[in-house]
């Protein structure tokens, strides 16, 4: 049985993860600075490490022993951008990922599979853009330009790596979940504008193209984990109330962003438009394609001809 070490194993997409990867017949080391796992209770072949991860430590003899490595940790982005915060969004990135390739032996694991973001790419209006492009300017940009910087170091140690630039992860839980009060209440809408691209991926896309990376160990570099039907972000506003049957047009202009959301607000209103190119050239198949069948399906627990089956356990 291979052994999976997860880095941020407690977090939206970790828990997730962690859980497919035990029924999917793996063990799985999960690591993160909660003191108990709920998954240690369900599965015999899920052990739980509480560590804080940016710190050199014990953890380390486990992503060591693993036959691949899952890299997931990182402070959510979703705070006040104070001087502060932005230091433990780019420390629990950059540290960790570092202590997981000093802790590696040359060719054990075989596998470093590390998380990064589209915010790579910075803010590019309608500009089409595939892994190769360069990456842009800005706090975000920076941090996944350092954090992919210090993951691909691996490979000096013998070791297979790849990057995955995550769109909005879209599930029961996350970014959608901090959505949804306000567009049940219909004062959704689009924000600044909403001409900007946005790029998601369905949470069950996610997990299996994680599983796609495990399981074809020779494919590396940088992947862009996002849906082929990405959307401007007015589009989703609409996507998201017709589905909830409720207005979704009240506008929040970019300086009200700004007002509310500081610096974080120009962020999430950044134009990217990320397509997943290099994981169709592989042949990843897309479960959920399109927005309006992957909102149909979180919401409503109903899928248009899929087969998915989703947890509540976020």
């Amino acid at each position: 049985m291979k052994t999976i070490a997860i880095t941020g194993a407690s977090g939206f997409v970790g828990t997730l993860l962690s859980e497919r990867l035990c029924a999917s017949g793996y063990r799985v080391t999960g690591i993160g600075r909660s003191g108990h796992h709920p998954l240690s209770d369900r599965y015999e072949n899920f052990s739980w490490v509480s560590a804080d991860t940016t710190f050199k430590g014990e953890w380390q003899d486990h992503i060591a022993m693993s036959d691949s490595v899952v890299n997931l940790a990182g402070r959510s982005i979703f705070g006040r951008w104070t001087s502060k915060y932005k230091k433990a969004i780019y420390d629990s990135r950059i540290q960790t990922t570092k202590n997981i390739v000093d802790a590696l032996e040359p060719g054990r694991p075989a596998r470093l599979i590390s998380a990064s973001a589209v915010g790579y790419y910075g803010d590019r209006a309608d500009e089409t853009l595939t892994e190769e492009k360069k990456p842009g300017s800005g706090f975000l940009a920076k941090v996944c330009v350092d954090w992919e910087k210090e993951a691909v170091k691996a490979e000096e140690k013998s070791v297979s790596v790849a990057v995955m630039r995550f769109g909005v992860v879209l599930g029961r839980g996350g970014a959608l979940s901090k959505m949804l009060p306000a567009f049940r209440a219909g004062a959704g809408g689009p924000l600044a504008g909403g001409r900007h691209w946005m790029a998601w991926i369905h949470m069950a896309d996610l997990l299996s193209g994680i599983l796609f990376l495990l399981e074809n160990q020779s494919l590396g570099g940088s992947f862009n984990f996002t849906a082929p039907g990405i959307v401007r972000q007015k589009d989703f506003a609409a996507e998201l109330g017709r589905r909830l049957n409720r207005p979704a047009f009240l506008p929040m202009p970019g300086f009200a962003v700004g007002l509310m959301l500081g610096e974080l607000g120009d962020a999430l209103t950044q134009s990217q438009h990320a397509v997943p190119q290099r994981l169709e050239q592989e042949g990843f198949v897309f479960d959920f394609p399109d927005l309006g069948a992957a909102l149909r399906e979180i919401i409503f627990g109903r899928t248009e001809g899929k087969s998915w089956k989703g947890s509540d356990n976020n």
